[in-house]
């Protein structure tokens, strides 16, 4: 036998309370949308989508080279890598305004972000790499809790980081808990191929 499924609408102020809730969570999730879109830069072997209203020939998918260059119609490589979108977009219009068409109105959208990895190991739920999913850096951390967290025996005041600059290999110390109180770089933001490790408590 079925049973008709019930709400309790005896306390209004929870329900509020959890309307409010999803309500904050769903505009969370769009403005941090809206921010990776208006603020990302392109990158080797992005996947863009390329299109040019009323101009349906011109129509193509274009990836990003290593050297940060895209090939597109009639006006060949075009060095986009490091712009956002909305500044690649005005970049190709401008080149395809130069003797090509009178008022392009041009769309580049990202189809597929390129892989951006950072590796985190040590005393996390879920050691391993990871990625940015279409983001330049995410914080700390951020990126300990992509990982599921720490352990019961992690040491949240020995935390490391692993950069490469120019060529050179540089470690940087953290204490996260501290962190995580605002205090002591609380904004560290972490690169693609940054390796971070967490620390275990010595008893």
């Amino acid at each position: 036998m079925s049973r008709a499924l019930t709400v309790n609408f005896s306390n209004p102020l929870r329900i509020v309370s959890i309307v409010l809730i999803i309500f904050i969570n769903v505009a969370a999730f769009h403005h941090a949308t809206a921010l990776t879109t208006n603020s990302y830069k392109l990158s080797p072997e992005d996947l863009l989508d390329f299109r040019v209203i009323q101009e349906p020939d011109m129509d193509a998918v274009i990836r990003i080279s290593g050297d940060g260059q895209a090939i597109f119609p009639m006006i060949g490589p075009v060095k986009i890598g490091g712009l956002t979108t909305a500044e690649a977009t005005s970049l190709v219009a401008a080149r395809l305004r130069d003797g090509y068409l009178g008022n392009p109105q041009v769309s580049i959208t990202v189809r597929t972000y390129a892989m951006k990895l950072f590796t985190i190991l040590g005393q996390v739920q879920k050691p391993g790499a990871y990625n940015m999913q279409g983001l330049d850096e995410i914080s700390l951390l951020e990126a300990i809790g992509m990982a599921g967290g720490y352990t019961s025996i992690a040491d949240q005041g020995r935390v490391t980081v692993k950069r490469l600059v120019d060529g050179h290999e540089n470690i940087m110390k953290f204490n996260a808990k501290k962190m995580a109180q605002g205090k002591d770089h609380a904004t560290f933001m972490i690169h693609p191929q940054d390796t971070i490790t967490v620390g275990e408590a010595l008893f």
